[in-house]
């Protein structure tokens, strides 16, 4: 049996999410289908973790086990061919039959893109939010500091979340412009339901002048959802990379 490990990169407005549904387009459905299409096989994807609807991913990580002996390095091309454009396996590897994409992910990173401009993008309008109003980067990233650490989440945490424990520990977390730009970027070990969109949201008060960066530290300590931000919409998310060492 061999355990073949998938980079994935896709385009999330058109599905409901990574996990499979019955009646709704998903990702890790639509990859089973042209694995056991390439294969003869019915099998299991699995993935780092979820992510929302609307929600994209330069590189997520899943795998999968399989006794059939298409070359490896051959299998990003068969799945290609056989899924829609808005997915792409851009890389296949043979790993050890322990390996498991959720439970030895040792972190992840998110980027929340928003553009800042008055009027927007039409071309990059599904993988941006636009937020037109000027914002400060510079105070976003003094706030954001104070995230990195473990700590409990529960204030940046969305109703519906299945996790029993809201903390979390944040290794890196940095805001900067890049031309009209403003990126938030978090590596944790971790993230709950909505916490990077809620987040992203906090920040937008702390560039907007509505509350002062230090204030993020307050919101940690109360530990309840009324005191952060709005959670930004999904199109402006993407999951960049995962990590396993």
């Amino acid at each position: 049996m061999r355990n073949i490990k998938l980079i994935i990169e896709y385009d999330g407005r058109d599905f409901k999410g990574w996990q499979k549904q019955n009646d709704k387009l998903n990702i890790q459905g639509e990859i089973e289908k042209a694995i056991e299409t390439i294969t003869g096989e019915k099998v299991e994807l699995i993935g780092s973790g979820r992510t929302d609807a609307g929600v994209s991913a330069l590189g997520q990580v899943a795998n999968f086990k399989t006794e059939c002996t298409i070359p490896t390095d051959k299998i990003p091309y068969a799945l290609n061919t056989m899924l829609k454009k808005s997915i792409r396996v851009k890389k296949a590897e043979e790993v050890d039959e322990k390996f498991h994409s959720r439970y030895t992910c040792k972190k992840k990173t998110y980027r929340y893109v928003i553009n800042n401009t008055e009027h927007g993008t039409a071309i990059y309008r599904y993988i941006q939010y636009h937020f037109p109003l000027p914002l400060d980067e510079n105070k976003m990233n003094e706030a954001i500091n104070y995230l990195i650490g473990e700590h409990d989440f529960k204030s940046f945490k969305a109703s519906g979340t299945s996790s029993k424990s809201s903390v979390r520990t944040i290794y890196d977390a940095k805001v900067f412009r890049e031309g009209e730009l403003v990126i938030i970027e978090l590596t944790g070990n971790g993230f709950l339901y909505n916490m990077v969109r809620i987040i992203s949201g906090t920040l937008v008060d702390v560039g907007q002048g509505k509350i002062e960066p230090n204030y993020m530290k307050e919101i940690l300590e109360k530990r309840d959802r009324e005191y952060a931000g709005k959670t930004l919409p999904a199109n402006g998310l993407c999951l960049m990379k995962v990590y396993y060492d």
